[in-house]
Formats: C-alpha cells, sequence, structure tokens
C-alpha cells in the first residue's frame, strides 16, 4: 500500500498522543496521582442541594425565607391508624392505640410537636367515614437529615403495631421515605454495579478476544468516574449538586469512557494488523480517532453546559458532574491509553480466546466488516426507498411524544410495591387528600398577633370551601414570630391535573385574599416545586436548543470543512431523539405508538429528564457520527468518490461502533432495572435511543442520506473557505483501500 506523506502541522489529540507515547511514564504517573488526589478529595464528601437551590419560582421564594428566617423545618411524620373491616377508629381500641403510639414515639425522645386525633383542637385528623386517624408529629433536627435518625422511630411504631393486629398502624412522611427511598437506590446501584461493570467487561472480551485488551477501556472508565467524583467534590462546595448527579457519573463515565477507548484502541489494533510499527499505529489512532474523540467529547461537554442556562439547580448539578466525568474520560482516552498502548505492544493481545483470537486477528487485518457491508449495500443502491422505510418507522416510534407529561419526582417515583408506598395511597385514599401537603409561608412582623391569627383561621376556611383542600392542616412558627408555615393538603395525587389546578386555586384565590392581607406569602411544597419547575424549564427550553444546536453545528463545521455535514447530522439525531421520547411515553405513561405497554403506568416522566436526555443523547451520538465521518472524511481526502469513502467509512468502522453500542445499550439497560422509576426511564432512554442510533441511524439513514447528496456532503461556500483556515489532513500513514466493485 501507498503511505501519505505527513504533514508537519499536526492536531491537539496527536500531539497529545505523541507526547504521552514518547513519555509513557511520566502519563502514566500523572494519571495514578491525579487518581489518588481524587479519591482524597472525595473523602471530604460533595455539597448537597438546599431545598431552596432544587426549587424555582415562588418555591425557591418561599424556601429561603425558611432557610433565612432561623425557621426549624422539621421532618413532618404522621402514623395511620385504621380499622381492619367496618368498625371506627373513635373506640376504646383506637383511643388505646393512638395513646400508645404517641407514648412510643416520645419515648425515642427524637420527635416533638406530637399531635393525636382524640385531642381538643385535632380536627381532620380523623377521615370522613371514620375507619381512620392519624397521629402527627415533627422529626426533631434538620429535616435534610432526619432519615438517619428515623428508624428508632418507625420500630417504635412497629411494636405498636404488633401489639394491636385488630388495626392497621403504619408510619409515611417525609423522612420515612426519604429513609425507603435511599434504602432502594443504595440496593440498586450496587447490584447495577456489580452487573454493569463484569457485563462490559464481557462484551469487550469477546469483541476483542484477547484479556489485556478488555480491562483497559473497563480500567480507563473505572479511573475516570473516581477521577470525576473527587473533582465534583471539591467543585460542588461553589455549585451545590443533588443526589441524581452521582448517578449520572457512573451511568455516563461507564459509557463514554469505554467508548472514548474502544475507538483508540481499535484504531491501533488496525493499524498494526495492516503492517505498521506498534508506535506508528499509535500515531494514526492519535491523528483519526483522537481527534473524533476529542471532537465528540468537547460536544457532549458543550451540550452539558447549555443546562447551566435553566437556571435550575438541579440540572445545573448534573451539567457539573456529567461534562466532569466526560472530560476526564476523554483526557484519559488522549494521554495515558496511548502511553500504555505504547509501553505494551503487542502485550495487549495477551489472555485470547482460542479460535475467537484467530477470528478477530484475521477480521480485524481485512478491514471490512462482512455483516455491514451486506447491510450498508441495500442503502447506497436504494436510497430513497432506505430513508422512507427508516425514517418513516423512527416517526412512528417519535409520534407518542406529543403526549408527554412531565412533573417532579416525588413519592411516586417509589417502587409501588413498597410498604410506605401503600401506606401512602391508604391515607390518600381515607383522606382524599396528597398526604404530603402544600405549604403556605407567611411572613410578616408578628405571625401570632391578632390579625395574623385571624387571616390564618380564614385562610383555613376559605381552602376547606373550594374543595380541593382538606384538612388536617398544621401550623408552625419560628422562635422569632416572623415567619409561619401552614401545611395544607391538596386534592390528587401531587401531581395530576387536580393538584395542580388546587395549587392554582391556593396561590391566585385563597392565599391572596386571606393570609396575603397581612404579609407575604408564598407556596412551596412538593406539587409547587413541580409546577414552578415545568415552568422555569419550559420558558428556557427554546433557548436551550437553541444553543445546543447552534453550537454543534459550529463544532462540526470546523471539524469537517463542510455545512451540509452537520445539518444532516442534527437532524439525524433529533430523529433518533424524538423516538426516545415516544418510546418512553408508551413504556410509562401508556401512551398509544406501535410500542405500547398498557400494563405500565407510572404517570409523568421525571421533569428534568427530557432535556437531559436531548442533551446526553444529543452528544453520544456524536461519538459514533464523528468516529464514522472521520473514517468517511479520511477516505475522501484520498482520492475516493463519495459513494466509496462512505462504504469504506462504515464498514472499516462498523465492528467498533457495533461493539461501543452494545456496550452502552448494555450499562443503560441496566439501570432500566432499578426500582426507582425515574431511573427506569432514565435507562430505557438511553438504551433504546443508542439502539436506534447505531443501527438505524447509523447504519442505514446515514449512508442513505449522504449517498443521495454524493458531492454536496462537502459543500462549503467559497467565502466561508477563505474565513476558515483550513487545518492540513492529518497524518496518515497508508491509504484506504478502495473497496472492490465501487
Amino acid at each position: 500500500m501507498n503511505s501519505l506523506k505527513r504533514q508537519h502541522h499536526s492536531g491537539i489529540a496527536e500531539r497529545l498522543g505523541r507526547w504521552s507515547s514518547q513519555h509513557r511514564a511520566k502519563a502514566i504517573l500523572l494519571w495514578v496521582a491525579l487518581l489518588v488526589a481524587a479519591v482524597v478529595a472525595a473523602g471530604g464528601g460533595a455539597k448537597m442541594l438546599s431545598n431552596a437551590g432544587e426549587s424555582s419560582g415562588d418555591s425557591a421564594k418561599a424556601e429561603r425565607l425558611l432557610e433565612n428566617g432561623g425557621f426549624n423545618q422539621p421532618a413532618a411524620e404522621q402514623v395511620l391508624l385504621q380499622v381492619r373491616g367496618a368498625g371506627a377508629i373513635d373506640s376504646v381500641t383506637g383511643r388505646a392505640a393512638a395513646r400508645e403510639v404517641a407514648s412510643a414515639v416520645l419515648a425515642t425522645h427524637g420527635v416533638d410537636h406530637l399531635r393525636s386525633p382524640f385531642d381538643a383542637g385535632s380536627r381532620g385528623q380523623i377521615s370522613r367515614d371514620g375507619r381512620s386517624a392519624l397521629v402527627l408529629f415533627s422529626m426533631k433536627g434538620k429535616a435534610k437529615t432526619a432519615d438517619k435518625r428515623i428508624q428508632p422511630v418507625l420500630d417504635a411504631v412497629g411494636r405498636v403495631a404488633k401489639a394491636h393486629p385488630q388495626l392497621r398502624i403504619e408510619q409515611f412522611g417525609g423522612a420515612s421515605a426519604t429513609k425507603a427511598l435511599n434504602d432502594t437506590v443504595g440496593k440498586d446501584f450496587k447490584r447495577a454495579e456489580r452487573i454493569s461493570i463484569p457485563l462490559t467487561f464481557v462484551i469487550l472480551w469477546l469483541a476483542f478476544a484477547a484479556l489485556v485488551a478488555a480491562l483497559l477501556p473497563v480500567a480507563l472508565a473505572l479511573s475516570a468516574i473516581v477521577i470525576a467524583s473527587g473533582l465534583v467534590a471539591l467543585t460542588s462546595h461553589a455549585l451545590p449538586i443533588d443526589a441524581d448527579s452521582k448517578s449520572m457519573i457512573l451511568l455516563i463515565g461507564l459509557a463514554v469512557g469505554v467508548d472514548y477507548s474502544l475507538f483508540y484502541f481499535r484504531r491501533a489494533r488496525e493499524e498494526r494488523a495492516g503492517g505498521v510499527s506498534n508506535q506508528q499505529a499509535v500515531a494514526v489512532a492519535a491523528a483519526t480517532s483522537g481527534k473524533a474523540v476529542l471532537t465528540s467529547g468537547l460536544t457532549v461537554v458543550v451540550a452539558m453546559t447549555a443546562l447551566f442556562l435553566t437556571g435550575l439547580g438541579t440540572f445545573m448539578g448534573m451539567a457539573e458532574a456529567t461534562a466532569l466525568v466526560v472530560a476526564v474520560a476523554m483526557l484519559g482516552s488522549l494521554t495515558v491509553l496511548p502511553a500504555l498502548l505504547s509501553a505494551l505492544g503487542d502485550k495487549v493481545d495477551l489472555g485470547r480466546i482460542p479460535f475467537l483470537g484467530r477470528r478477530t486477528e484475521r477480521r480485524r487485518a481485512g478491514g471490512e466488516s462482512r455483516i455491514w457491508t451486506a447491510i450498508v449495500g441495500p442503502a447506497l443502491r436504494y436510497p430513497i426507498a432506505t430513508i422512507a422505510l427508516a425514517a418513516g418507522f423512527l416517526v412512528l416510534l417519535a409520534v407518542p411524544a406529543v403526549h408527554l407529561k412531565t412533573a417532579s419526582p416525588g413519592v411516586g417515583d417509589l417502587p409501588r410495591n413498597l410498604a410506605i408506598i401503600k401506606t401512602y395511597d391508604r391515607i390518600d385514599h381515607a383522606f382524599g387528600a396528597n398526604p404530603v401537603p402544600a405549604q403556605v409561608v407567611l411572613s410578616a412582623p408578628n405571625v401570632e398577633s391578632p390579625q395574623a391569627r385571624a387571616a390564618i383561621t380564614r385562610l383555613e376556611r376559605k381552602a376547606l370551601a373550594s374543595g380541593q383542600m382538606h384538612e388536617p392542616f398544621t401550623v408552625d412558627v419560628n422562635p422569632d414570630r416572623t415567619l409561619a408555615r401552614i401545611g395544607i393538603p391538596l386534592v390528587g395525587d401531587g401531581t395530576n391535573s387536580a393538584s395542580e389546578q388546587a395549587l392554582h386555586t391556593l396561590r391566585t384565590s385563597v392565599v391572596p385574599k386571606t393570609v396575603g392581607t397581612v404579609g407575604t406569602a408564598y407556596v412551596t411544597g412538593p406539587t409547587a416545586r413541580s409546577v414552578d419547575f415545568n415552568n422555569q424549564l419550559s420558558s428556557r427550553t427554546p433557548y436551550l436548543f437553541a444553543f445546543i444546536l447552534g453550537l454543534a453545528f459550529l463544532l462540526l463545521l470546523w471539524t469537517f470543512r463542510s455545512l451540509v455535514i452537520p445539518l444532516t447530522a442534527i437532524a439525524l439525531n433529533l430523529l433518533s431523539v424524538g423516538a426516545a421520547y415516544g418510546v418512553l411515553v408508551s413504556v410509562f405513561q401508556g401512551g398509544r405508538g406501535i410500542v405500547h405497554i398498557g400494563g405500565v403506568h407510572h404517570g409523568p416522566i421525571a421533569a428534568w429528564l427530557p432535556l437531559f436526555l436531548f442533551v446526553i443523547l444529543f452528544g453520544l451520538s456524536m461519538d459514533y457520527h464523528v468516529f464514522i465521518l472521520s473514517r468517511i472524511r479520511e477516505g475522501h481526502d484520498q482520492g475516493l468518490n463519495t459513494r466509496q469513502a462512505i462504504h469504506s467509512g462504515i464498514t472499516h468502522s462498523a465492528g467498533v461502533i457495533t461493539s461501543a453500542a452494545i456496550v452502552m445499550v448494555a450499562v443503560f439497560a441496566t439501570f432500566a432495572t432499578l426500582s426507582v422509576t425515574s431511573m427506569q426511564q432514565l435507562g430505557v432512554g438511553l438504551a433504546v435511543a443508542i439502539l436506534l442510533d447505531a443501527t438505524l441511524v447509523r447504519g442505514l439513514l446515514l449512508p442513505a442520506v449522504m449517498t443521495l447528496l454524493g458531492e454536496r456532503n462537502w459543500y462549503l461556500p467559497r467565502w466561508l473557505a477563505r474565513v476558515m483556515t483550513r487545518e492540513p489532513s492529518e497524518a496518515q500513514p497508508q491509504a484506504v483501500p478502495v473497496p472492490h466493485g465501487k
């Protein structure tokens, strides 16, 4: 084969790869030092978002008043006492059980503000049918840490329940629900780690047919996750994160860390199989796959920074965590990986699987994938029919997305088979209101003045008269008597239209005409936070989409020196994301579509998920797009016509794309098995989108569209070409062979 002359200019990726391969010990030691420093930094823990930081709009104003006003915000808890079968709870047995519950929880010395349903002034703590009653109390100390202190209280209630088998005695509240969520999530993520990491290794071992080759990407991905976790622990003190951000580091870090390493590694082994030296193979991988990794990694990081435009703490924390882990994985692939490949040489093929190893070696030397040659052939011969069928299928999948509804995850995010969720449903059914109430926060010079007390009384009467709010009401006052927090249960489940309409009535009619006349009043609570979150998100979303699409366009324009390539890339990415949205609605909302699972209905999609899914998928799909287009552009620059370059680029890169997609889908699919609904939604959305993207979009639509466009793929106006200084072609030790018969 003829070799191409090396240009005396080189890109960042090639320079990093060359330096690392020439200074192997330094590159590896620097990475190890960074890893050790990250472990030390992670030991200090990350700073988590406060309630105000997680909120927006009026909810955030209310939460800031509570945080800054010296208001002790205890976690509210309630114990349900319910007759099994017929009968009334207001009986000798019911009253005795209520007294025992009160004595038991007070004996833990962890609660206060206890209200028995049979005390004077405890109106609304007995259900209308008389079968159920609530014992109300609050946990001492900060609400954020109450779940760490709730177990003795749960044990005390459990002992009383055993002593009264004729009654149902169960506890529900903020702290007990949080503990159940943490226990569930903790077990889930340990299981996900136990499954996803070994599964990734097995897939890579089969793909490479060599033990050392499979270990390298996994080791680099895990080290990138550890380093990113340490960095987030430091940066979170300036920009706090929420609990989901830690999940993103594991999920995205494992997927992109393996993918980036895979792209780089496979190109180096392909060149090595072609007969060049190990150093030359690493150099070519740096100049080609390294450049693709740099471009796709920067695309993901840039896309994630767009989330800062939301002004929402949850999104900003996710953007911070995800951008850092992607940046670290990208850096590791461009530095320590070439150093390791240069140091190990052919030893990376140690631990070969018999027979499969020889077959892999022959396939690597041959370059083209027979399977993908058979798949791409029809797309090149019949581009219009291919586009109609593939795009039509994706559009059909996307149709249910028009019914997408979002809400902030609450108690409904927990598995419905958990005992505490069954208690939640019983309270909801017995009292006709969401057990987690809305909170009216009143700020006034003296909230215990006669005027303020009268206004609070009017608030309660007007709330009941609306028919959209129910007892029991609760009123707490801060030590300075400048803030009052009034708990008002709303109808509905907290996320449906009934709850949202009740919130609207409370904010626009009840509050302004009552407590709003004696001070400043805002409404917070789960429903209020969800509504405010969605309102702010919907107002910022158009700007986010414009920002992400615009920057992705400019980045691809600069990389491929074409106006058409970025436009087709964006269109194809939007198609795969739309299909993922449609599948999410079909599976989790029971939406109608060609994929419809009527038995799965968990309510709305997590409010943060659609935008986050769009951003991360738009970035991740660029991995495959940039990698394939780099090979196509490489062939075109070496003299192949567009049709030949498409065939060569896809068939030469299909093997690594397939392996990378299988890894990503496997990792994301493990998250789809978690019991928390929002994590299931994330796993399904990512797995479906990547699967569609790596098969239909990159295997059929991309070659068909590019074939139809022909030489127009490389169109760049002369004036724009003059503005952009063309980067010289990267070094290629060998030309890509022209496929036979093309």
